[in-house]
C-alpha cells in the first residue's frame, strides 16, 4: 500500500517539471526557500550574503532554493537573473500559481522560509541589514537566518523562528 502525503506544495523547476516543495532530498536536514524576484533591488543586494550561507551550510545538509514567485517572469528571464548575480549552484523554482508562497506565509523579497519534515521551523529575513526600505545599516548586527541555520545543524531549537522580513511585496498575492 502506498501512502500518500497529507499535502503537497508543488512548484515548477526551471524547465517546467513539478516538484513537491515539502519533499526533502535524500541527507538533506533543512530546505531553504529564498523568495526573490528578477528586479527587487533589496533581493539582488543579498545576492552576496546568500552564495555565502549556501556555501557554508550546503555540506552540512542545508539545501537551498531560490523561488521566484510570479507568473511574470520566464524560465529565460530567471536563468539570466541567475547568471547575472552569480548563482551558480543554486537551485532555482517558479512559483507561479503561489502555491508555496501562500504555504508558507511569505510577502516579502527577500524572505528566506526553512523547511524541516514539512513544516514551516523558520520565516523572515536573512538578517538586519536593512532597517526599512531605503535604509540600510552600513552591516548587519544579527545573522538571523545564518544563526536558524546553525540552530538546525547543532539539533538545538531556533531562538526567533519569525523575523520580518524587508523588501519588496511579492506583487501577486493581489491577484
Amino acid at each position: 500500500m502506498t501512502i500518500l502525503p497529507l499535502l503537497a506544495v508543488l512548484v515548477q523547476i526551471l524547465g517546467g517539471e513539478r516538484i513537491d516543495a515539502l519533499q526533502a532530498p535524500p541527507n538533506t536536514k533543512a530546505i531553504v526557500y529564498l523568495f526573490t524576484s528578477t528586479d527587487c533591488p533589496v533581493s539582488n543586494r543579498y545576492a552576496p550574503e546568500v552564495r555565502r550561507l549556501e556555501q557554508t551550510f550546503a555540506a552540512k545538509g542545508v539545501r537551498f532554493r531560490l523561488v521566484y514567485p510570479s507568473h511574470f517572469e520566464s524560465d529565460a528571464a530567471v536563468r539570466d537573473h541567475m547568471a547575472l548575480f552569480a548563482y551558480g549552484s543554486l537551485e532555482a523554482v517558479r512559483d507561479p500559481s503561489l502555491a508555496l508562497v501562500r504555504f508558507t506565509g511569505a510577502t516579502i523579497t527577500p524572505e528566506a522560509v526553512v523547511i524541516m519534515d514539512g513544516k514551516v521551523v523558520y520565516r523572515g529575513r536573512i538578517d538586519d541589514r536593512f532597517v526599512d526600505l531605503g535604509v540600510e545599516r552600513p552591516a548587519p548586527t544579527t545573522h538571523d537566518l545564518a544563526d536558524a541555520l546553525a540552530s538546525i545543524v547543532d539539533g538545538r531549537p531556533i531562538a526567533r523562528p519569525t523575523t520580518q522580513a524587508i523588501g519588496c511585496y511579492i506583487a501577486d498575492l493581489t491577484r
